[in-house]
This record gives structure tokens, C-alpha cells and sequence, in this order.
């Protein structure tokens, strides 16, 4: 495992990781930035570590990051099966230890599946998140019994420096998606609004009658309200409606 002299400092770590929080375009950079960190501080020279994150958002879809296009395939694996030490550490927040996949019955399919590409020990960290995001830190090793003693005191600690990391990236993610959904809901509103107010105008009726023509052509059309109301604001040649929004 990686020494105190080749890994890079607590210090370090963090403000590296935070910079990389402000600086990554989604979660998922942010992910695959954090899995090749991860590999750089714990591996040692001639003995490469394969590193794979899962990451469990709620109403979200499972992310694989990875530190390389073999820590990928070996990622893929942690969502290919009904059981996996991934989903046991990132669930009961323990971590999972596996010294050496020939000796271990725990997940017989896994397990086979690990082998076929060369792998002998593996160890499932969890990340300490918020709310319902679950998330786990996957090292693969060729040699078994890798993560013994130090090694896995090392790892167990480096999880622990980039969990704050990992939150805040996560917090972020949320707001952005939340401001773009309401940027979204408010652009959606506003066509439906100048399209009421044209039917008002063209059949001199109430706003509570032009909103009903305009569920009724929705529904015969078969159409989405919003896209009948902007056919209807289209129509008046006066192009997309915006409105304004600071997220």
C-alpha cells in the first residue's frame, strides 16, 4: 500500500478533492476523478490497485465510475448481480473485506466472475453520505490477501478523508438539478399562460374557458399541454417564450 512518503497528504487530499468539486461538470467527472485519485494514493509502484465507485442516488439510476477501462469492466459486475459486496457496505455502511476470492463462499456467481479477470482480493468501503445517496469505494487486487493490516487501516482512512468531497459534489449535483427543474416548470408556465391569453383574446372568453380549449386540443391531439400552448404561441409568429430565472 501506498506510503506516507508517495501518497499525497491529508491536506492535500482534501483541498485537491474540494477544488475538484468546483471544477467537475457533473457527478460523474467528479466520480471518475475521485476513482483514479484513489488508485494513485493506494497503489504501490509494480502492484496497481483497480478502483471502481458505485454511487446510489435516490430516484437515480446506479453510477459506475472507475480508475481505468479495467476497473470499468470490474465495476460493471457490482450491478450484475442481486447481491455484491458493494451494495452490502454502501447499505449497512461496514466495510466489506474479501482476502481471497478462492477461499470465500459469500457470493459464489460474483466471486467466479471477479476470477475470470484475474482478480483474488477485493475491498468494499463505504462512504459516509447524506440522506438516501449511497455510495461505495470497490479495490480490486491480482494478489490475495492485499488489503491485510495497514493496508486496509490505510484505505479505510483515505474513504474517510473523501467522504466530505464526495457529499458536497453530491449536495451540488441536487441544487443544480433542483434550479434546472424549476427553470424548467417556470419556462413550461409561461407558454401556457401567453397561450391562454391569445385563445382569451381570439374568442373573447374567460381565462378559465381558455384554459379549457386548450386541455381539450391537448387531449385530442393526443399532445402535451405545453406543446399545444406553444403551437398556439408559435402561430402568432412571436417564436419560444422565456422567462427569467436567477438559479
Amino acid at each position: 500500500m501506498a506510503s506516507e512518503s508517495t501518497a499525497k497528504t491529508d491536506t492535500s487530499i482534501t483541498d485537491y478533492l474540494h477544488e475538484l468539486v468546483l471544477s467537475s461538470s457533473d457527478v460523474e467527472d467528479f466520480l471518475n476523478e475521485l476513482a483514479r485519485v484513489s488508485a494513485r494514493n493506494l497503489s504501490e509502484p509494480d502492484d496497481e490497485i483497480l478502483c471502481a465507485i458505485t454511487l446510489l442516488r435516490q430516484r437515480k439510476a446506479a453510477t459506475v465510475a472507475s480508475s481505468s477501462p479495467d476497473a470499468a469492466s470490474l465495476g460493471v459486475l457490482e450491478h450484475q448481480y442481486a447481491e455484491t459486496p458493494s451494495l452490502t457496505a454502501s447499505a449497512e455502511k461496514v466495510t466489506v473485506h474479501v482476502p481471497d476470492l478462492a477461499r470465500d463462499g459469500s457470493w459464489p456467481e460474483y466471486s467466479e466472475a471477479l476470477k475470470a479477470q484475474g482478480i483474488r482480493s477485493l475491498l468494499a468501503l463505504p462512504f459516509r453520505l447524506e440522506g438516501e445517496t449511497k455510495a461505495a469505494l470497490m479495490l480490486y487486487s491480482q494478489r490475495p490477501y492485499r488489503f491485510e493490516g495497514r493496508a486496509l487501516g490505510f484505505a479505510e482512512d483515505f474513504v474517510s478523508q473523501t467522504s466530505l468531497a464526495l457529499r458536497l459534489a453530491v449536495r451540488f449535483a441536487h441544487y443544480s438539478e433542483t434550479a434546472a427543474n424549476l427553470r424548467a416548470t417556470l419556462e413550461s408556465r409561461t407558454v401556457i399562460d401567453m397561450a391562454v391569453g391569445i385563445i382569451m383574446a381570439q374568442n373573447r372568453c374567460s381565462q378559465h374557458d381558455a384554459f379549457e380549449i386548450l386541455k381539450t386540443a391537448s387531449s385530442t391531439r393526443n399532445s402535451k399541454l405545453h406543446d399545444v400552448a406553444s403551437a398556439v404561441v408559435n402561430s402568432l409568429g412571436q417564436g419560444p417564450a422565456r422567462t427569467h430565472y436567477d438559479g
